[in-house]
């Protein structure tokens, strides 16, 4: 079955066709600037890559251009969209509605839209897409794949807050989490490369990229996760500041003469790495600052890289033993310093690192030594073949 991913977000969508049986990407790309301009990268698998800057304004033009390219004569890689047998979804939050993905129809996509106050920024960008695609493709079934949907396995001692129960009664206030498919995908990868069985292992996951959180996966469940009700608890990310001492909010409106929202604004796009830094948001930028001696993009890494060592430690301590720490995603895949800076706290753990391989970039290896007593391994991650797994799956 060839599966078409779809990640769609408030401006682009981004998109993978995959070939489920040999799970070959045949191709890929992403539209930007929906609604805005427009422009299509197409990347065919075996063929010379395709850039239009073309009208856009609706993703549903956006979905058509994508279909246009992946059976155009020369550019494209299958013959007709018969070929296609089922699209596969990004959907950011699914609340407590769904532990696992789903095969969407009208009673699911009203259940989605539901947890839209949830995911403001993100449930409406997917629902969109996945009309878009309905419109286009209606004989074709479509598969929701949630964010949330792994971490649904938390103990609720994990997941309430020291709120008022009614909160959580009235408007399901508690800690979902996010990067699932990711976390998922690797915990899972983890055990195969350690010729184990995920029910065999405690993994803490650790998805760091300009968006960041923490996993702890015992016999193949997460347990606990860092991200909460929004993707904005937990570590310090590119411009998230993450968990805070709640009567920071209120302080800083009285200070500055801003309301909630303009705060709120602060905390997601101006804080984090790049509030502290005053350099950027990207690990690569305050890497070569702090090589050149700017000491507050060092102590944005450093900073960022002793909550990370804090949260492994609290969920060494939550499964009761770590066997693995994997690291994934764009800061875990290829920044070495950011690695080896949090290894450097897990002495205690026997956590004993290979000095080469922790700072190779983007390979899929273990950079722990043989005596290491917990295994620490790089796992690329791959959500797009989760996606495409989970929907082959289900249908």
């Amino acid at each position: 079955m060839k599966v078409l991913v779809i990640n769609c977000g408030s401006s682009s969508l981004k998109y993978q066709l995959i070939d489920s049986e040999t799970e070959q990407v045949l191709a890929k790309g992403i539209c930007e600037r929906i609604g805005i301009d427009g422009v299509l990268t197409h990347k065919p698998t075996g063929k010379t890559p395709v850039k239009l800057q073309t009208a856009m304004p609706t993703h549903t033009t956006a979905v058509s251009l994508v279909l246009e390219q992946l059976t155009d004569k020369e550019n494209g890689v299958i013959a007709s969209l018969d070929e296609i047998g089922a699209v596969g979804h990004r959907v950011v939050h699914g609340g407590e509605k769904f532990a696992s993905s789903v095969v969407i129809n009208d009673e699911v996509m009203a259940q989605v839209e539901a947890c839209n106050d949830l995911a403001p920024l993100h449930n409406p960008a997917n629902i969109i897409g996945i009309n878009a695609c309905k419109e286009l493709m209606p004989n074709v079934p479509m598969v929701g794949v949630f964010d949330t949907a792994f971490h649904q396995t938390m103990p609720k001692e994990a997941y309430m807050y020291g709120l008022p129960y009614e909160y959580y009664e009235k408007y399901g206030v508690r800690r979902y989490g996010f990067h699932g498919t990711s976390h998922s995908f690797v915990s899972k990868r983890t055990a195969e490369l350690l010729g184990k069985k995920p029910e065999e292992l405690n993994v803490i996951v650790c998805h760091l990229g300009n968006g960041s959180s923490i996993s702890a996966v015992k016999g193949g469940k997460c347990v606990d996760t860092s991200m909460g009700l929004t993707p904005l608890e937990g570590v310090p990310m590119g411009t998230r500041s993450g968990s805070i001492d709640p009567a920071i909010v209120e302080f800083i409106a009285n200070k500055e003469n801003m309301d909630v929202h303009q705060v709120l604004n602060v905390l997601n796009k101006k804080s984090g790495v790049e509030g502290v830094s005053g350099v950027s948001s990207d690990f690569r930028d305050l890497d070569n600052a702090s090589k050149e001696g700017n000491e507050r993009a060092a102590i944005a890494v450093k900073m960022f890289s002793y909550s990370v060592a804090k949260y492994i430690g609290a969920y060494a301590a939550a499964m009761n033993g770590v066997d693995a720490i994997a690291f994934t995603a764009g800061v875990g895949e290829n920044d070495g310093v950011v690695r080896a800076q949090i290894c450097s706290y897990l002495g205690y753990l026997g956590v004993v690192i290979d000095d080469e391989k922790v700072y190779q970039r983007g390979v899929e290896q273990e950079v722990s030594k043989p005596e290491s007593k917990v295994r620490v391994m790089v796992v690329p991650t791959n959500e797009e073949l989760a996606i495409a797994r989970e929907t082959v799956a289900l249908l």
